[in-house]
């Protein structure tokens, strides 16, 4: 009870000189809280069931705790198993089975490590199961099994030894005692073994450091102490030795240094701490060898001489390794996170079906994307062994295990493993039954009739044999034996006596059978002839409308006609005056009067091989017309006659072909780019007077080409057509098809050439020249447009009557016989072969007189040395001519005036800058008066800029300015033309030439040279003819010579990656840990992804990708059998890509019992 266990472990600490006060320990109640339940009585037989349920759990400072030792025989079972209560819970707990600090067992699962979990809704309790079979070394040690729920934790710790001998009494292993609740847990253990066996307890002998002792002795040693003291482990025994060790060592920097390795839950924090020897020191954190930068997930804390690193939010990138750096020296650890263990939320359910039918099995995980492990009576179920037959398939948290087509040899157990649970079912396959749908039945026949026996069964893949009287059945031209489906048939053709009999039909496989009788029936008939009147079987027959059937022209008519009469009818098919006939026997009535003489027999065969003939089978008649015309069309006869009666029928046969060609094609009017075609329709349209024509219209670009062009690509019903964008003055044909529904006719014949030609535009500038008292001379221009057809002449129309009948053929005419004084308006028109023009109209009225006629005036000036104005001049009479200058009277004697009829002359035979100025002429009829101005401007070559001063020097460069010349020739200065030359050679140069500026900077000097300059100034006359040159000159000095050394140009080394060294396979053992590498190079350089059978490997905690220097290697710890497979290695950056692969597999270790089995 609980009074006895508080007062034994109080009696305990007293003897041990422990103070329950001092140690904090508070007894508040003693209570079962969690159950382990170990599979002790196989290891001692004598141990009774209510002896194996143990478990006491102790609220220690908050915390329960409970601790239990068993031993184990190599190569027994042992199974441990904790119960939980969820009544005070609101969710299901979570259960991590761990062994030593931080390694969860969960992810070993396999043959050699198997959980289970359930649940009894009755008690609300969660049961737990974890199951190590076959027992090896590498299972002793420290065991944790933690049950969590939100903020509710409990914990339990037990250890496995394993013995040689089963006899052994387990014992607690020797540890190191370091706080009152270890005591606790040596008592509790003690307390129970006590109460077990009925003893009194033994007093806890002292216990020994095992670790001091180790590191004091020598390595010779080591296997004797650790048999000594019950350590079975020796491998992990010299790995803590050597970190050990390894720790021992002093160090002048840290005081503290970090532990070997940590371990934190995924999302959790975790702290770093290092103490180091100078408080002021500078310390760097590194993670897989890179920096660590401050940050909102990685804080770093100095407090006195200890540097912490705070991870917060932990997750997968975070295992790594970690290091503290301190100058050249440096603590390393090593970060591992727990992911939680995937676990199934729904089981599977068990399956019971029939062969043949599909199998689903169906479970649902706690996490998507999870992996989970398929096995079928301890065989793994995987892609690459289970062929077609199984398929698997993920949907979310739900994964899915198909069997298609279930058997017999599927039966079994099938398993799902997940890292935290597993499930299983069984299938159950049962024969599938054959159904019979349909037997077959009882036949009694007649002589020549056909005999069908069928039957159908459920399963359309059975076959099966038929019997008949106990012999298989084999099949003939006359016996036929079908498979169709679920449908299985015998068939017997012209039944006789001997086929009477057992029929049976035998299923292959099944012991199943279907049988039925087949019984002849043997009739005496006596013949006794009959007489049917003959038949025609057709549509309408013998009521006199007419069938028409309508026929291709060139195509092979056929036409079959039922003939039925007893005895057969002589049949006789007629056109006009042409008989075709088919005679039956000689006995036969003659023909019927009204068939025409011609009577030609389908028994000759000359008539069988003709082009229109009569072929007869039975009571079937044939009319045959092979390759029919258009004299084939026609009403034809068929009649048929025997001793009991005759009958008649008619058939109209219409034979339809292509139409004619048009005819009559011509054009009828032509435009500048366009014509207007018409046409006849074809004089036969193919025989179908309803169908609608179509035309095709097609043109020739020149007379004579062999091309011919389509107009329009749609059928056209009309018979007109206007063809456009026509190129003028060319000759075209034209054609046309004729279409109806058969096809296209022949071309039409082709029209008469003609030519797109338009008329001419109206004459331009018509003007009155000349008017008298009877006549009126007119002036025009031709018009702008002509056209291909040219101009053949014009014709003057007036308001009066009459008009010039012949074309003329100049520009001018004058019209005679005009009334004086009357107001008459004039048009011209261009006439050519496409007709006239549109006419050219005087905008007013002219008044047929002679009166004084307004002067009009036109000049031409020419201007050389010497100026030449000519100023032509019209009136009547004879103007008065008078110049003047600058509105002076003109009696400058240099000035020559020179007055025609026509015109007056003004000249200067040698123009001076004093001519300039503005001349006016006037001239003058009676009182009527026009004037016109002339300006004359005289220019010569200007003069030199004035003013050219160097006004700056540097570098190679010089700066020159100067004024405008002070005599600009009469007109505007245009530009400079500057030239430069050296004192050496006194050359000039040309530097700019039409510089518009005062100014101008000079480049590209020579050093140690002294230079001048000049400048020309430029008008429209010219350059100037002397120049301005430089008052003072530019001196270009000598510098300090710098050498100026040729830019780096860096080499490009960017280039692909590539693979200098592949991954190779490997072949390793489960549980140890195992590292491929490989190398490769690139600029810049490449990233890396690490792929497992083409999975991207990403945020595991056990797999370690590292990059050294373009060597590359991914550590896997501890493998199971689950990490075999094919992995790959990628590299890619901006140039390319490149990987390698190789394949990794997993063995498992063999055990020396399976060795001696073997």
């Amino acid at each position: 009870t609980s009074k006895h266990l508080t007062k034994v472990i109080s009696i305990y600490l007293k003897k041990k000189q422990v103070s329950t006060q001092s140690s904090s320990f508070y007894f508040f109640t003693v209570k079962i809280r969690l159950y382990l339940l170990a599979g002790y009585s196989r290891v001692n037989p004598n141990v009774t069931s209510s002896e194996v349920i143990w478990g006491v759990s102790l609220l220690l400072a908050d915390q329960s705790d409970a601790f239990v030792s068993y031993l184990v025989t190599a190569g027994k079972d042992i199974t441990l198993v904790a119960k939980v209560d969820s009544s005070s819970l609101t969710r299901k707990p979570a259960m991590k089975w761990l062994k030593g600090k931080w390694l969860d067992l969960v992810s070993k699962a396999g043959k050699h490590l198997q959980f289970k979990e359930s649940y009894d809704r009755n008690t609300k309790i969660y049961t737990y199961e974890m199951s190590i079979i076959k027992v090896v070394d590498g299972d002793a040690g420290g065991y944790r099994c933690e049950v969590t729920s939100k903020d509710k934790c409990d914990s339990c710790t037990f250890e496995v030894s394993r013995v040689a001998e089963r006899k052994t009494s387990p014992e607690v292993k020797g540890r190191r005692v370091t706080s009152s609740k270890s005591i606790c847990r040596s008592l509790i253990l003690s307390l129970f073994y006590v109460l077990r066996k009925g003893k009194k307890p033994e007093e806890p002998k002292e216990e020994v450091d095992v670790w001091e002792i180790l590191k004091a002795a020598k390595p010779c040693d080591y296997e004797k102490i650790a048999f000594q003291y019950g350590i079975t482990d020796l491998r992990g025994m010299l790995k803590m030795l050597k970190k050990m060790k390894g720790e021992t060592k002093k160090s002048d920097v840290f005081l503290s240094k970090l532990d070997p390795a940590y371990s934190v839950d995924h999302g959790k924090r975790i702290q770093l701490t290092v103490e180091v020897a100078d408080p002021n020191a500078t310390i760097q954190w590194l993670k897989n060898g890179q920096e660590i930068k401050p940050s909102a997930k990685y804080v770093f804390e100095n407090v006195g001489n200890k540097r912490t690193l705070t991870i917060n939010k932990c997750n997968l990138s975070d295992d790594a390794a970690y290091e503290c750096v301190v100058g050249e020296e440096k603590s390393s650890t090593e970060v591992f996170v727990k992911e939680p263990p995937v676990t199934i939320t729904k089981l599977l359910d068990d399956v019971h079906t029939v062969e043949g039918e599909k199998v689903v099995f169906e479970v649902e995980v706690s996490e998507e994307g999870a992996s989970v492990k398929w096995m079928k009576d301890g065989d793994e179920l995987n892609r690459e062994t289970a062929g077609s037959k199984y398929r698997f398939k993920k949907d979310g948290k739900k994964h899915i295990l198909i069997i298609n087509e279930a058997t017999r040899e599927d039966i079994g157990t099938y398993y799902v493993f997940t890292s935290g649970g597993e499930s299983k079912a069984e299938l159950e396959v049962e024969e599938k039954e054959l159904e019979v749908l349909q037997s077959i039945a009882d036949l009694t026949l007649k002589a020549a009739e056909q005999a069908v026996f069928k039957c159908e069964v459920s399963d359309e893949k059975v076959t099966g044999k038929w019997f008949k009287d106990g012999v298989e059945v084999e099949a003939s031209d006359r016996i036929k034996i079908s498979h169709i489906g679920r449908t299985h048939k015998l068939t017997i053709d012209d039944v006789k006596p001997s086929d009477a009999g057992d029929y049976t039909f035998v299923p292959d496989g099944y012991a199943l059978s279907l049988s039925a009788k087949l019984n002849f029936l043997e009739i005496k008939i006596d013949y006794i002839p009959r007489q049917d009147p003959p038949k025609i079987h057709l549509d309408a027959s013998g009521s006199g409308n007419k069938n028409v059937i309508t026929v291709v022209a060139g195509n092979k008519l056929r036409f079959d006609v039922e003939v039925t009469g007893e005895p057969a009818p002589t049949v006789c098919w007629s056109k006009g005056e042409q008989v075709r006939t088919a005679a039956g026997d000689s006995h036969h009535s003659p023909l019927p009067r009204s068939i025409p003489r011609q009577v030609l027999s389908l028994l000759v065969v000359c008539e069988a091989e003709g082009r229109v003939r009569v072929e007869t089978r039975k009571t079937l008649s044939s009319f045959v017309i092979d390759g029919a015309e258009r004299a084939d069309e026609g009403l034809y006869t068929i009649s048929v006659n025997n001793p009991a009666g005759e009958d008649k029928a008619e058939i109209f046969v219409r034979i339809v072909d292509v139409p004619n060609p048009p005819e009559n094609v011509k054009c009828t009017s032509v435009g500048e780019d366009s014509a207007t075609v018409t046409w006849e329709p074809p004089s036969f349209d193919g025989g179908n007077s309803s169908s609608t024509l179509f035309i095709i219209l097609q043109r020739l670009k020149k007379t004579g080409s062999a091309r011919w062009t389509k107009l329009n690509f749609d059928v056209y019903e009309a018979t007109t057509y206007e063809a456009k964008k026509m190129i003028e003055g060319v000759l075209y044909e034209m054609r046309v098809f004729a279409v109806n529904g058969i096809g296209i006719s022949q071309p039409s014949v082709s029209s008469k050439p003609f030519m797109p030609i338009a008329p001419t535009g109206e004459p331009t500038h018509l003007l009155v020249d000349d008017v008298t008292d009877t006549t009126c001379a007119l002036k025009w221009r031709p018009p702008e447009k002509i056209g291909a057809g040219g101009i053949d002449g014009y014709i003057i129309e007036y308001c009066k009557e009459g008009t010039n009948e012949e074309p003329v053929a100049k520009n001018q005419y004058r019209v005679k016989g005009l009334p004086v004084g009357e107001k008459m308006l004039f048009r011209v028109v261009a006439v050519n072969v496409a007709g006239r023009s549109p006419p050219a109209t005087l905008s007013q009225a002219v008044t047929i007189r002679e009166i004084m006629g307004q002067t009009i005036f036109s000049h031409t000036g020419h201007f050389a040395d010497g100026i030449k104005c000519l100023i032509k001049s019209a009136g009547k009479p004879r103007p008065v001519v008078t110049w003047f200058k600058d509105d002076v009277l003109l009696e400058d004697k240099s000035v020559g005036i020179r007055t025609s009829e026509v015109d007056t002359i003004l000249f200067i035979r040698s123009a001076e800058r004093t001519h300039s100025g503005k001349y006016t002429l006037s001239v003058q009829i009676e009182n009527v008066s026009d004037s016109a101005d002339i300006h004359i401007q005289v220019v010569e070559k200007p003069g030199p800029p004035i003013n050219v001063v160097v006004t700056d020097v540097w570098g190679f460069n010089a700066a020159l300015e100067w004024k405008p010349p002070k005599d600009d020739g009469n007109c505007e200065i245009i530009g400079y033309t500057i030239q430069k030359s050296d004192k050496k050679t006194e050359e000039w140069f040309t530097i700019y030439e039409h510089n518009r500026r005062p100014s101008c900077t000079v480049s590209d000097l020579v050093m140690g040279n002294e230079y001048s300059f000049r400048v020309f100034s430029e008008n429209i006359c010219g350059l100037s003819e002397v120049p301005g040159i430089s008052k003072n000159t530019a001196v270009i000095t000598k510098t300090d010579l710098l050498f100026k050394s040729p830019p780096f140009q860096e080499k490009d080394m960017s280039s692909s990656p590539k693979f200098t060294a592949p991954l190779l396979d490997r072949s390793v053992i489960a549980g140890y840990t195992v590292a491929i590498s490989c190398a490769v190079r690139g600029n810049p350089k490449p990233k890396i992804i690490w792929m497992k059978n083409n999975m991207t490997i990403e945020g595991d905690p056990k797999f370690l990708m590292q990059n050294n220097q373009g060597v590359l290697t991914l550590n896997i710890r501890k493998p199971s059998l689950f990490d075999g497979g094919r992995y790959s290695c990628k590299a890619v950056n901006e140039f390319g890509e490149d990987s390698v692969e190789c394949k990794l597999e997993v063995r498992v270790p063999q055990e020396k019992g399976d060795q001696v089995k073997k």
